[in-house]
């Protein structure tokens, strides 16, 4: 029994290792950690240490379940209603304009029509593996630019499926209208299922989970929706990623988005190694070897003809030609459905065998330079603004981060966020007891779940945005702890802390948090006061507003001695 399992356990052992080695060599030498994974793979496939083996190739495609599950997470369905015109308009367009134009230019080169678009149509489509995971590290996914290529990817996802199911249809000689009319109707079904379950299964039993406070059964239920949610548009024959992108819209109107992240996010990044480790797996290094400059001039002629074609389509919908160029570089590469298309041996016998291991190598060699290609774009992008002085709305943040963060959302929490909203300010705040979550979230308060002590979660809740972070009921222990990693990670945050005596204030101190003695009559009124001129508002403004909070609790107090009467 154990002889099987060692003998699986071998590719993966090393290729965690040499992983390893590879993204602190990538980081060191100042190229991005896709391209090192590339030529990992690249260099393991010549030396035969490790095959494109099974376990590598389950590995590699929960790598991509989990990034579409992340992604998900960030499009709830406001955003989708939001970006309908992204998904459903500016989608179909790119894809159209990147069919049309590839495929005429493969046409040009001697491939029959029917062929030429269906390969247009299939290097039209980006990936969203790579785009999604460069959004994020550049921490684009608030502005336009990111959330449009969101929505296009989105699009493009449902039309590899299609392109899937036209390239299957031609071998089987199954007709191939109503085979994609049955796939529409079941992505159509998955959606819908996927909101009702959003609403009458996946949060209450989050409502329950969260309860148990338990970190492990997070963990669980975030593994579970993931990974059944992609099982069950994989069984209506539809893609696993398609249903990882819907388990996580889903859970991204919940409260639990935040720490649902927190605990998904370690198997994305480890698993999407792999995904692009086997990439450079499945090449053939004879071919890189003997038609490396083809394979070059391919992928070059590739990306620019994507640049065009995307800022073409992106002109149309009246973007600014920044905007439209920075959106054209994000989205110039090949997709990893194409590396899927090129090695269906119908498509390889319609465009040659050697034809298609051209065509997964130059996809491959996009992918690797995409960071690269996206750089350039926002550089381009940049300059063109600077040079016409015009303000480019694509390139700047749609809902900008709140400034202030409030942990814990009790009387003295909510003093201070109701401070804010009188004064038009953008926050946002974190509860670790379920009902008092409940309640905030039913008083219109903009609150998650999470525990701040946790540093896992100080990225999906966005701390390096913040200026300001409240604790409203602090524990001195936790607090000595943190303070050092939040200092290094977060120098510019300014850390309050509601004490209940001088004592505690010199304690707070001396850890570097600023103290804030809670001693009048309204809970939490002397922080929201420090928070608001900390933020440099109108000191008239801020002291009328705490003459309005002194009226209120005059006329509370008096209507209680009335009741009492």
């Amino acid at each position: 029994m154990e002889a099987p399992i060692l003998s699986a356990l071998v590719p993966v052992i090393l290729l965690l290792a040499l992983g390893v080695i590879t993204v602190t060599a990538s980081r060191a030498l100042r190229f991005g950690p896709i391209m090192g994974y590339l030529l990992l793979g690249i260099a393991l496939s010549s030396s035969g240490l490790v095959t494109s083996s099974e376990p590598v190739k389950i590995l590699a495609e929960l790598g991509v379940v989990f990034l579409l599950f992340d992604v998900g997470l960030h499009f709830s369905t406001r955003h989708l209603r939001d970006q309908a015109l992204d998904v459903f308009a500016f989608g179909p367009v790119q894809v159209l304009a990147g069919t049309v134009g590839l495929g005429l230019a493969a046409m040009t080169l001697g491939v029959p029509a029917a062929a030429a678009f269906f390969l247009g149509g299939t290097l039209s489509l980006s990936s969203t593996a790579v785009v999604a995971r460069v959004i994020a590290e550049r921490r684009q996914q608030s502005c336009p630019v990111g959330m449009t290529a969101t929505g296009i990817l989105v699009f493009q996802d449902l039309a590899a499926i299609f392109l899937l199911i036209i390239a299957s249809a031609m071998s089987s000689g199954v007709a191939i209208v109503p085979a994609l009319a049955m796939a529409f109707a079941k992505a159509a079904v998955a959606f819908g299922v996927a909101m009702l379950s959003a609403r009458f299964l996946v949060r209450p039993l989050f409502d329950l989970v969260a309860h148990s406070r338990n970190e492990e059964v997070f963990t669980a239920m975030a593994l579970l929706v993931a990974l059944s949610a992609g099982w069950v548009t994989g069984t209506l024959g539809l893609s696993l990623t398609l249903g990882a992108f819907l388990g996580g819209m889903m859970l991204s109107d919940t409260p639990y988005r935040a720490i649902v992240q927190s605990e998904i996010k370690p198997f994305r990044g480890l698993l999407l190694g792999f995904f692009f480790i086997s990439v450079g797996l499945s090449l053939r290094v004879e071919l890189l070897q003997q038609l490396w400059l083809t394979i070059a001039a391919v992928s070059l002629g590739l990306v620019l003809a994507k640049v065009v074609l995307n800022a073409l389509a992106s002109l149309v919908f009246r973007w600014s030609v920044p905007g439209s160029l920075q959106l054209g570089f994000l989205l110039a590469q090949g997709s990893e459905f194409a590396l899927v298309i090129f090695s269906l041996p119908p498509i390889r016998a319609t465009l040659g065998a050697d034809r298609c291991d051209v065509l997964i190598a130059a996809v491959v060699l996009s992918l690797g330079v995409t960071p690269q290609l996206a750089q350039l774009g926002r550089s381009l992008a940049g300059r063109l603004r600077q040079a016409h002085r015009q303000p480019s709305g694509e390139l700047e943040p749609r809902d900008l981060i709140g400034p202030v963060f409030i942990v814990g959302m009790g009387p003295r929490g909510r003093t201070v966020a109701d401070a804010l909203t009188e004064f038009d300010i953008k926050y946002a705040a974190i509860e670790t007891d379920p009902q008092r979550l409940r309640r905030a979230i039913a008083d219109g308060y903009h609150v998650v779940f999470g525990d701040l002590a946790d540093p896992r979660i100080w990225e999906p809740i966005a701390m390096q945005d913040r200026r300001i972070s409240v604790l409203t009921d602090p524990s001195f222990d936790l607090s000595s702890g943190i303070s050092p990693i939040a200092r290094t990670f977060y120098p510019n945050l300014t850390r309050i802390a509601l004490v209940d005596s001088p004592a505690e204030a010199a304690q707070y101190a001396s850890i570097g948090l600023v103290p804030v003695v809670d001693a009048g009559p309204q809970p939490g009124l002397e922080a929201a006061i420090t928070v608001l001129r900390r933020l440099n508002l109108d000191a008239d403004a801020v002291a009328a507003w705490v003459r309005r909070q002194g009226e209120i609790s005059l006329s509370s107090v008096a209507d209680r001695d009335l009741v009492t009467q």
